[in-house]
């Protein structure tokens, strides 16, 4: 006997602009219109744009991610109407398979301009660069960085449901209250607050549209009470993630696709972004935030991932010391830039610039971990990269055989027309 054929929930078009799209939108809010229903225990594949809905372009000039219109991004697809979802309920979803679209085999990794987005290490590389990433079945490679071929971890960064309006307040209150406090926002962005401009709220009429773009929160961060963009690498096939439920028919979206990340996507648009096609099953568990005693999202990684043992990781070890020497208390921020900066120096010795190992360190599955969070005043943190990924030696080893370390002519990532 045949098995039941996948229904595909919702389609996207790539003829027609990402704001045009019904079953598309691109911020929270309870009102945004349901695209359409999905039964408790059915399967649906569900196809997504990626997360800039198509700003970006396989090329060799990171103009286009210069110039990037970041009120235009996080196209999710939904919301999905999941039938007989309730506040309080639990949204189980398993996701069985990630693809990208076969007539669109390939994808991108950017480093954002600090003046438009930047990223975990914009003081050391502020201008924007770019990687086009090829997939050759579960493989990728990138004539932007040679020498490197891996296995994709190939997961949805955004998952979530829709905020009930008590909690779209909350949202807005505590990260105003950031903008309005923080020292920082004299000079960078430390919260992205509620915008109209470009507002895509789905099949929401003009004046609902309106409601929802002065209303509606930015999907930027993810959030404790239901996940949203978190960028979590192991989220992966196989996966089962646990979200809560905040508005009847939960609302659930999906998208922002990556066919691998690194931990951490310290670029900012670090992972290899692709659009592509999502398999899952959704499951109810009715009064499940009280069951199972979740005030967050929880999740059990699948069983499919790049298998890299132990022996093969070459791991860097960073502490809340800064560049200038001066000692932070237990910043992990800071040992995590110190970490990255440690690996950074050590590719470079082979022949790559900074951003191509900046945008390899985005998107190859490197593993970062806090080693130590109470031996003061040094936070630890670390990062394994996986030497297997090279197709030559970045060992200590071979450098220690063959007497230090030959640069080799590895190219260039893509720039911007104006880069000085």
């Amino acid at each position: 006997m045949s098995g039941t054929p996948i229904r595909t929930a919702l389609k996207v078009d790539f003829d027609t602009p990402a704001y045009k799209q019904k079953g598309l939108h691109n911020r929270w809010h309870p009102d945004i219109p349901f695209a359409t229903s999905i039964t408790p225990g059915e399967t649906v594949k569900i196809e997504c744009l990626d997360w800039t809905g198509g700003q970006i372009g396989n090329n060799d000039s990171a103009d286009d991610v210069k110039n990037i219109d970041l009120t235009r991004v996080h196209y999710l697809s939904g919301p999905f109407e999941i039938v007989g979802a309730e506040p309080g309920d639990v949204l189980q979803v398993e996701i069985q398979d990630v693809q990208p679209f076969q007539e669109r085999p390939w994808g991108f990794t950017a480093v954002f301009d600090k003046a438009n987005g930047g990223g975990f290490l914009d003081g050391e590389f502020p201008q924007a660069a770019k990687a086009i990433w090829d997939f050759s079945g579960i493989f990728c490679s990138s004539r932007h960085i040679p020498g490197v071929k891996f296995v994709g971890l190939i997961h949805p960064g955004i998952m979530g449901c829709a905020p009930s309006p008590e909690l779209l307040k909350e949202w807005t209150r505590r990260e105003s209250e950031l903008v309005e406090t923080s020292p920082l926002a004299s000079t960078r962005d430390v919260a992205l607050l509620p915008e109209p401009r470009n507002i895509h709220a789905g099949s929401a009429s003009p004046e609902l549209a309106e409601k929802i773009g002065r209303e509606g929160a930015r999907t930027i961060p993810g959030r404790p009470e239901h996940g949203g963009n978190c960028d979590i690498k192991n989220l992966s096939r196989g996966s089962k993630t646990f979200l809560p439920v905040h508005i009847p028919g939960a609302g659930f979206s999906v998208g922002d696709l990556h066919f691998s990340q690194g931990d951490g996507e310290i670029s900012f648009c670090g992972a290899i972004e692709m659009a592509g096609i999502i398999t899952v099953k959704c499951e109810l568990i009715k009064n499940g935030m009280e069951t199972l005693g979740m005030k967050s999202p929880i999740f059990i990684p699948g069983p499919v991932e790049p298998q890299f043992g132990p022996g093969r990781m070459l791991t860097f070890e960073g502490f809340s010391v800064d560049d200038k020497g001066r000692q932070h208390y237990l910043d992990v921020n800071v040992a995590y830039k110190n970490t990255c900066m440690r690996v950074i120096e050590y590719l470079k010795r082979f022949g790559y610039s900074g951003e191509q190992i900046y945008l390899l360190l985005s998107s190859a599955p490197v593993q970062g971990h806090i080693a130590g969070i109470v031996d003061i005043p040094n936070a630890c943190t670390t990062m394994g990269l996986p030497m297997d990924i090279f197709d030559f030696d970045i060992s200590p080893q071979g450098a220690i055989a063959n007497g230090g370390v030959k640069a080799m002519d590895m190219g260039s990532c893509a720039y911007t027309s104006d880069r000085k």
